[in-house]
């Protein structure tokens, strides 16, 4: 996908930041099958031509979303603090409260571009980039807590890795939290929960 350019003038920021927000909240409330240029320059009150000024494709919209929402959600930050605990414990801890404050934000157009990707190229090429992020991520935390003498003698760092990765499901998250109605703090508390028993040995 190509890189995006932000614009530089004011009103060129405007209408980009007008063309994202219409299309995360079409996907929201209708769905990724209704996302076309079109529907969003209409969304957003603009032309398709300054639509398309802004964005050459459906793809790149959809990259310039998945950045959108990144800064929008301050994902970026949420995630530094993981990196910055004092240790791998600490670190799962902060990932599990990284998923709460974050993850719920993001649920909506994470779903629609989740059951997207089977028949739609940009949304199957913007997950397995998400995923592969979500995967490395993981790797690493794992590989620490390996590093600390504080990962259980059961889990590899690559078993330990899938596992994490596989909790981090979107259906699981928005069953507790949509369905069962978990605040961000109860599944936060609770998840934290959940993978410290699972991966911190005993003697940690």
């Amino acid at each position: 996908m190509a890189e995006i350019i932000d614009p530089q003038n004011a009103r060129s920021r405007r209408t980009r930041t007008a063309l994202l927000e219409a299309t995360r909240k079409l996907i929201e409330n209708e769905g990724f099958d209704a996302l076309t240029m079109a529907t969003v320059a209409e969304r957003a009150g603009v032309s398709r031509r300054a639509a398309y000024l802004h964005f050459s494709s459906r793809d790149e919209l959809l990259v310039a979303l998945y950045r959108h929402l990144g800064e929008t959600e301050e994902l970026g930050t949420s995630l530094q603090a993981i990196w910055d605990s004092p240790d791998a414990v600490s670190a799962l801890i902060e990932w599990a409260h990284h998923m709460a404050r974050s993850h719920p934000r993001i649920l909506a157009v994470s779903r629609a571009i989740e059951r997207a990707r089977f028949t739609d190229d940009g949304a199957a090429e913007l997950w397995n980039f998400t995923m592969g992020n979500w995967k490395l991520g993981c790797t690493r935390l794992m590989q620490w807590l390996a590093d600390d003498g504080a990962l259980s003698p059961v889990w590899t760092v690559e078993t330990a890795r899938d596992m994490l990765w596989g909790l981090m499901s979107w259906d699981f998250l928005e069953r507790l939290i949509v369905d069962r109605g978990w605040t961000h703090d109860e599944f936060g508390e609770r998840f934290a929960v959940l993978i410290h028993a699972t991966f911190v040995g005993a003697a940690s």
